[in-house]
Parts: structure tokens; C-alpha cells; sequence
């Protein structure tokens, strides 16, 4: 595939693909290290009701409506299990998982009850998303990347994955510290003060982010599978932070790039007409890869120990 065509056709899912992996891969090398890797499963389901809701009051497909609806619901959900985990002995994987699994069924019932089931948000669009669709019509080439006149045609869910994933970098640099030192011992930055519940609330807030903004675009299943496969596989490979987290996003970019053109022309190398789902394969070659730190990874014994 010449430039002509791959510019326009491949190069924004691709790369839509990539922010999406990284921006919500950062946020979940925090909850996997905190044992809270539920949580970002828990979001990415709770933010279909939202989406719904936000089109049923809107009447249209406005993304800023329901990146609001996604993310209101997103908070709902954590303060309901904040609110359940406080009154009751219930741990707080099971309520999670009551919550997140009891959202979604909300929201799969407004779908189909409703008249979102008539537009392109349906059921298999919260789930597989619709990456292989966002195509950039005004591109030529190569030469497009320098055209302001193309540019401005590339497909919005691109810069708003970017600022989003910008925003995230910036909150994680700023609060680096807080948020390390409560990661690996509470009591101690209790001790010194800082707001550990504020700094856990804040986190799940930055991730309730990256799967809200990631959502439209590429659907749950890549959603749950970049919080959890690429930190996991990072903690896998070494036990320092820092490098866990760029780890992490090597692990994100090649899955989200590998997975795509395995997706779109696999198929095609072993004489099939078909391509495959770009969300299915993404998480499976995701999952590969975190099965293959599973087995080879320096840190693995350490990790599990």
C-alpha cells in the first residue's frame, strides 16, 4: 500500500489506536501496582449509560454531549462503590463488579429500547468501537501532514485522544510524587499528610478520563484491555516505576499499530477476503504480549511473589 492510500485509510486509525492504548495504559500501571485493575474494567463498562442518556436528552450524535454523559456516569459509578464499600463489609472487588456489570446492562437496555438502537451507537459499537470507520477523506499522501487544508479534516476523535492524552502526562507529572508515595505505602503518606483519598479519587477521575475520551472510538474492549495488558506485562519486565511506565507504552503502541494491520490485512496475507475486527485484535495481541511477559519476563517470579 502506497502512501496515497495508506495516509488516508489506515495512518488516523492507527494512530487514534495508539493514543487511545497510551492514555489509558499510564492511569493503569497506578491501579494494577494498587491492585485496582477492576476499576478500569469498571469504567469502561459504566460509561455507556451515560453515552446513551446524553443522546437521548440531546437527540444527536454530539461528542462533547456524551464524553459529559460518559463522564458523569463514570463518577456515579465511583461514588457508588466509594459509598457501598463504606456501608457494608462487602470487598470491593464484588462490588465493583456489581456495579460496573449492572450500569452496562442499564445501558444496553436504553439501547435497545430506544431510539439510539436506530444510529450508529449500538451494542456492537460500545464493544468493538468503530476505529476501522475513522478515515481521513481529505488526505492525499504524505504531503497532507504539512497541508493545514487536510489537516483540518482529520477526524476529531485524533486531537481529542491527543489533548487527552497531553492532560493525563501533565496531571501525572504535577502529581507524581503524592501519587507514588500512596501507591506503595499508604500509611507513610498518610503520615506526611497528603489527602490519600483525594489523591485514589483523583486517580480513578484521570482514568474515568482516558476511557471516556478513548470510548467512541475504539469501544470497550480496547478500553479494558489497555488499562490492564500493558501495565501488567510493564510490572513483568522490571521493578522500577519509571521504566515500568515507558515499558508500558512500548507495550500499548505495539499492540494498538500490530494489531491493526494485523486486523486489516492478516487476513489477507493467508488468502482470506475478509478483514477482522481492529478492537478484537488489538486486545488479543495485547493479551499475547502480556502472556508472553507471563513466561519470559525478568521480574515475573518477583512480580507475583
Amino acid at each position: 500500500m502506497n502512501g496515497a492510500e495508506f495516509v488516508p485509510l489506515s495512518l488516523p486509525p492507527i494512530l487514534i489506536g495508539i493514543l487511545a492504548a497510551i492514555a489509558c495504559a499510564l492511569p493503569g500501571n497506578f491501579l494494577v501496582l494498587r491492585k485496582q485493575a477492576l476499576i478500569g474494567d469498571a469504567i469502561s463498562h459504566v460509561v455507556l449509560p451515560g453515552i446513551v442518556l446524553a443522546f437521548l436528552v440531546t437527540q444527536a450524535l454530539d461528542a462533547w454531549a456524551m464524553l459529559l454523559g460518559a463522564g458523569a456516569a463514570a463518577l456515579f459509578a465511583v461514588v457508588m462503590i466509594d459509598v457501598i464499600k463504606r456501608v457494608s463489609r462487602i470487598e470491593v472487588g464484588a462490588i465493583m463488579g456489581v456495579v460496573f456489570t449492572t450500569l452496562f446492562a442499564l445501558g444496553v437496555l436504553l439501547l435497545e429500547q430506544s431510539s439510539a438502537s436506530s444510529v450508529h451507537l449500538d451494542v456492537e459499537h460500545a464493544l468493538m468501537g468503530n476505529l476501522e470507520s475513522l478515515i481521513w477523506l481529505e488526505a492525499r499522501g504524505w504531503a497532507s501532514l504539512l497541508d493545514p487544508v487536510a489537516l483540518a479534516g482529520l477526524p476529531p476523535e485524533l486531537p481529542r485522544l491527543a489533548l487527552t492524552l497531553v492532560l493525563i502526562v501533565v496531571l501525572l507529572i504535577i502529581f507524581w510524587r503524592p501519587l507514588t508515595l500512596s501507591t506503595f505505602d499508604e500509611g507513610y503518606a498518610e503520615s506526611l499528610g497528603l489527602p490519600v483519598r483525594a489523591i485514589s479519587l483523583g486517580l480513578v477521575m484521570v482514568a474515568a478520563l482516558a476511557a471516556v475520551t478513548a470510548f467512541d472510538a475504539v469501544g470497550s474492549i480496547i478500553v479494558i484491555a489497555m488499562f490492564i495488558c500493558p501495565a501488567a506485562a510493564a510490572r513483568l519486565m522490571t521493578d522500577r516505576l519509571r521504566s515500568q511506565i515507558w515499558w508500558s507504552v512500548g507495550f500499548a503502541t505495539l499492540s494498538a499499530s500490530l494489531g491493526y494491520v494485523l486486523a486489516g490485512y492478516g487476513p489477507l496475507w493467508i488468502g482470506l477476503e475478509n478483514s477482522v475486527s481492529a478492537a478484537g485484535m488489538i486486545a488479543a495481541v495485547s493479551g499475547l504480549i502480556l502472556a508472553l511477559t507471563a513466561v519470559f519476563g525478568p521480574k515475573r517470579r518477583a512480580a507475583t511473589a
